[in-house]
């Protein structure tokens, strides 16, 4: 019996009206004069919150020094992407590599919508500094850890922090995976995961709350409308996936590789 197919060559109009009508009231709710004063006000207290146990408390700073460092990053990308590929988890073996390569391809979408955002942005006088740069009593991390290899550039400050582009990527792939969930705990691991890993960024102060619930939002929901509810994962997957089944035949004769659902599927 043939199993249905992951993704449906047709337009979702209703998914794809939401996935964009949500982003437009977002950002037209931050930029009505109360509703950014009420979001920067929550976003200072959410920072005082988080940021300022880094002055007394050093194990806290150390973890957080750590987790803002750009190869933790890499780490984070590593984890989320195992949790993708492994079949039957959320996603059957049998689609592992097919929802990779879609999930992937809706990563290449985003990067798209970002770079035309960031014009829209720079045009309209949207972008702001991040809290570390501008609230006086913030405590900078790159102060605390003066000798750290610049090469591992400790993010802790931005002078273009909206959109977060970190939480834009945290948050399609929470969103790409809660479609196929249908566990609570399988929801619970994928929204821990993309709370906690937005964190570092915020504690430090490279991020406001805003530049991740507003402006990250609304990245991830236009690129996961455009990639989603419309044909465009089920055409570029099926299109990647011929193209590549060389590839995928020469790692399945690879020991321990071509035992990864993604390969063997």
């Amino acid at each position: 019996m043939n199993k249905p197919a992951l993704f449906q060559a047709r337009w979702n109009v209703r998914g794809l009206l939401l996935c964009n009508l949500v982003p437009l009231a977002l950002i037209g709710l931050w930029l009505l004069p109360s509703g950014h004063a009420l979001f920067t006000s929550f976003d200072e207290w959410l920072f005082h919150l988080l940021n300022q146990p880094l002055a007394d408390h050093t194990v806290w700073r150390s973890i957080w020094a750590v987790a803002s460092m750009r190869p933790f990053d890499i780490i984070v990308g590593l984890i989320l992407l195992s949790l993708l590929i492994r079949g039957d988890w959320v996603i059957e073996a049998i689609h592992a590599r097919q929802a990779t390569i879609a999930f992937v391809s809706m990563l290449i979408l985003l990067l798209v919508i970002r770079a035309v955002f960031d014009k829209v942005c720079d045009a309209m006088g949207w972008q702001h500094h991040s809290p570390s740069l501008v609230l006086p009593d913030a405590i900078k991390l790159g102060d605390l850890y003066p000798n750290i290899n610049p090469h591992l550039e400790l993010k802790d400050g931005s002078n273009q922090s909206f959109p977060g582009d970190h939480a834009s990527v945290l948050l399609i792939w929470g969103m790409f995976m809660s479609i196929f969930a249908r566990r609570f705990g399988q929801y619970f691991v994928i929204w821990g995961l993309v709370l906690l890993f937005s964190m570092p960024r915020l504690v430090a102060g490279a991020h406001w709350g805003q530049d991740d619930y507003i402006g990250g939002v609304a990245m991830a929901l236009l690129a996961l409308g455009w990639g989603y509810y419309t044909p465009f994962a089920a055409c570029v997957s099926t299109w990647l996936l011929r193209v590549t089944q060389p590839l995928f035949k020469v790692l399945q004769r690879i020991p321990l590789v071509r035992c990864l659902s993604v390969v063997s599927a």
